[in-house]
């Protein structure tokens, strides 16, 4: 239980500090931190709690690292599901958050409210196939990242800012593409508040993310057959 409350305070701060970036500071006018500082925010966001929680629950906060490592043999295959639903909720409360602050100005208007998308939804209109490798290749990396910096061969006490910084250069590369997701969690909770097309779409940022975070947790598994220790 003290896993699946890590997990879910984890995720709701993964979503107040990444998608509240996006919606409350990035476009502030003349002050706005920009794609650059929604990035930061992402990478800042798992980097504090890798630190934070890394210990007690291994700090995946998204439901395709989960499967990832599953998949890599680092996780137990009974701990998915809970893992999963705990992921969602807090990202689902992290966004109703974030919606209570955001409406709180006068002349709020809801907008994409950082919701991932492809097509015409998609921040510089990229295609549906184009989103959908994006959001796997960019998924598995995150997973060869994950997988190295927390093998037992690895440097010890990197690990959460070697996958915060991925996470913030994924971010650096895919924002223009799909407002990044490679988490399923992160998207359901922007979609469910958006509705429509964001919930019409949403079957991508699931579908993406956890087909990367396999394929990485097998071939990590190829290239680094070592046991743990």
């Amino acid at each position: 239980m003290k896993k699946l409350v890590a997990e879910f305070f984890g995720t709701m701060w993964l979503v107040i500090g990444g998608c509240g970036s996006a919606v409350l500071a990035a476009g502030y006018p003349e002050l706005g931190i920009g794609f650059v500082g929604v990035s930061i925010a992402f990478g800042l966001t798992v980097v504090t709690m890798a630190y934070a929680i890394g210990h007690i629950s291994g700090c995946h906060l998204n439901p395709a690292v989960t499967i990832g490592l599953w998949a890599g043999g680092r996780f137990d295959t009974k701990e998915i599901v809970p893992y999963i639903i705990s992921q969602v909720l807090g990202a689902t409360i992290g966004a109703t958050i974030l919606y209570l602050i955001a409406s709180g100005k006068s002349g709020f208007e809801l907008g994409g409210f950082a919701a991932n998308g492809f097509g015409e939804h998609s921040p510089d209109g990229y295609s549906m196939i184009a989103v959908l490798i994006c959001e796997v290749v960019m998924t598995f990396m995150f997973l060869i990242v994950i997988l190295g910096a927390t093998h037992s061969k690895a440097p010890k006490g990197f690990a959460g800012l070697a996958i915060g910084l991925a996470l913030t250069l994924i971010h650096l590369i895919s924002i223009p593409v799909s407002n990044t997701s490679v988490n399923p969690a992160r998207s359901t909770s922007q979609a469910i508040f958006v509705g429509d097309w964001a919930m019409g779409q949403l079957w991508l940022f699931w579908v993406a993310p956890i087909v990367g975070a396999i394929l990485a947790g097998y071939v990590y598994k190829y290239l680094s057959p070592d046991t743990e220790d």
